[in-house]
């Protein structure tokens, strides 16, 4: 299953369902569940949508384990395995691999703010340990850090199985620049909204958007749309979602979507761990009317 073929298309990142401070797995897993029925072309977990560092190791790996069980093999699943802790990074790489994840997405080290040197080194440790293709998650407006261009060639350069890298970041001249240094081969997802149709009519491979937890299927739609030149409907598919994909971001993510998700009766509760904090009702009242003009409010939707 560790094909990096198989890496592309809308890879959404599954929120996790806290009920009374506790990670509600049974709804977890129909969130899984969800994505294959709907159509994704694969899940990733402990993205940021997840919350990962609002739980322990052992919630982020069992949230792996049960990832894979329900996937069961009929989409991949990408394993987020990223800390501000090299040790923790490992340890939590390290399970992923054993459990079966087809591929790895490890975030700079946030917080820290390391040299580039630095950067290049940890990944290359990381990267020694297993052939299993993974990723950088490039998200320099939470960790703090940006990847320089020269870095990810040496990296990749160095490392056989560094496959590509999750985008978050307003900024599609550096991903031309990527494939112009790496290769058209370099596999770029989407992690920022508002760039999911541009950045894929440059090359980018495929999608990892916090909106693919309510509209997976428009998301796996606007991929194959691309990837037939049907450069048209995949416009119309991205205007479609242009209030939806805003709204990830009128508070910190994922407080706005995980409020939409159970107005949907896709999740039980819309509850976090602190710091983080539901949304207040101005906001709910925001969203209630995002997801009315989306269609998505229908008779007997969740109060």
């Amino acid at each position: 299953m560790q094909e990096p073929d198989r890496l592309k298309g809308s890879m959404p990142p599954v929120a996790t369902p806290i009920r009374n401070g506790n990670i509600d797995y049974g709804a977890y897993a129909g969130l899984v569940e969800f994505q294959v029925a709907e159509g994704s072309h694969g899940i990733l977990v402990n993205g940021t949508t997840s919350e990962p560092s609002t739980l322990t190791m052992a919630e982020r790996n069992r949230l792996v384990d049960i990832a894979i069980k329900t996937a069961a093999g009929r989409v991949p699943v990408v394993a987020a395995t990223g800390s501000q802790s090299l040790a923790e990074t490992e340890e939590l790489t390290a399970h992923a691999i054993k459990a079966g994840a087809d591929a790895l997405l490890i975030v700079t080290p946030y917080y820290i703010r390391p040299p580039q040197r630095g950067l290049v080194e940890y990944y290359l440790k990381l990267a020694a340990n297993h052939d299993t293709p993974w990723m950088i998650y490039h998200i320099p407006g939470r960790a703090g850090v940006s990847m320089s261009l020269d870095s990810m060639k040496e990296i990749r350069d160095k490392s056989a199985n560094f496959v590509g890298m999750k985008h978050a970041v307003n900024d599609l001249g550096f991903v031309t620049e990527c494939f112009a240094a790496l290769g058209d081969d370099f596999k770029v997802f989407v992690g920022l909204e508002e760039l999911s149709f541009p950045m894929m009519t440059i090359g980018a491979c495929g999608l990892m958007n916090a909106v693919g937890n309510l509209r997976p299927d428009v998301l796996a739609e606007m991929c194959e749309a691309v990837w037939n030149s049907d450069l048209r409907k995949g416009r119309e598919l991205h205007q479609r979602l242009l209030e939806i994909n805003q709204s990830v971001f009128f508070d910190t993510n994922p407080i706005p979507m995980k409020y939409m998700m159970k107005k949907l009766g896709l999740i039980p509760t819309n509850e976090h761990r602190l710091p983080m904090s539901p949304a207040t009702p101005d906001l709910e009242r925001r969203l209630d009317g995002v997801l009315e003009r989306a269609g998505l409010l229908r008779e007997g939707t969740a109060a």
